[in-house]
């Protein structure tokens, strides 16, 4: 067992391939503490080479809508109003901490997804970053 930190593509590709190998490897086997030795090694490159963002979350939401087969209307029990709803869905308006709670739960989202900060159409038309969640 030769593990080595993971430098360039080559490396993760045989780091990769040698994770494969060794997938099912019983535990308490050597072959299985090689594999939680590479299996951060491997996450580490991936968070530095491909690390991927995580999605806008009115998008998100919208997406997931789409995917159930959902209306605005179906929102209105984990955001309020139907005009809530629209504030929310059109970023005139944050999402709240008992808002992205209700709908991480309807919709099956990560709260890691819908507590990300996204732009808000401000009333002036002024765009912003922030996000508050309360």
């Amino acid at each position: 067992m030769e593990i080595k930190l993971i430098r360039t593509e080559r490396d993760y590709g045989k780091a990769l391939e040698r994770a494969g190998e060794i997938w099912d490897a019983q535990p308490g086997t050597p072959e299985a503490d090689e594999l939680e030795a590479l299996l951060p090694l491997i996450e580490d490159y991936e968070e530095t080479h491909y690390r991927i963002d995580l999605p806008d979350p009115i998008e998100a939401i919208k997406v997931r809508m789409e995917e159930l087969g959902l209306d605005r209307k179906d929102l209105e029990v984990c955001i309020g109003s139907r005009g809530r709803v629209s504030d929310i869905l059109n970023r005139r308006r944050p999402l709240t901490l008992p808002m992205i709670r209700k709908l991480s739960e309807k919709l099956g989202l990560p709260g890691d997804v819908l507590i990300a900060p996204y732009p808000l159409n401000l009333p002036d038309g002024e765009a912003s970053n922030k996000q508050a969640v309360g």
